[in-house]
């Protein structure tokens, strides 16, 4: 199920946009294709990104996988949570297995984003 809310890129990356804040992760396709999520690696707090960087890494039992920034920003906040559980991601990827939270730098990057059904379209695609 993709949730209608958010926004994806073509690198399985979700993002809910709060205001002028963000918060992102990986959707439940790109934590099936990885298998048991076993470490992520964040960045650093206040260090700021930039749209389709490299943000994090998630490691799984399959591969170590690159997760990149759906929008450019400066972090403001990593899910701590997962650094003891990183199998959080696995169980629920797009609630309680958020990678990072960040401000927004630029808005208007919403529009190299894809809406909930060009992304399911994208799935069945790539498929």
């Amino acid at each position: 199920m993709v949730p209608q809310e958010l926004k994806y890129t073509k690198e399985h990356e979700w993002v809910r946009i709060e205001g002028g804040e963000a918060v992102f992760g990986i959707t439940d396709h790109a934590q099936s294709e990885l298998g048991d999520v076993t470490f992520v690696e964040f960045p650093d707090t206040g260090s700021e990104i930039k749209q389709f960087g490299s943000l994090a890494t998630v490691e799984s039992v399959k591969a170590a996988s690159d997760i990149y920034a759906p929008l450019s920003g400066r972090i403001l906040k990593v899910n701590e949570a997962l650094r003891d559980k990183p199998e959080i991601i696995n169980q629920s990827p797009y609630e309680e297995g958020w990678i990072c939270r960040i401000s927004v730098a630029d808005a208007m990057e919403e529009r190299n984003l894809m809406d909930a059904s060009a992304y399911e379209t994208y799935l069945k695609e790539s498929g």
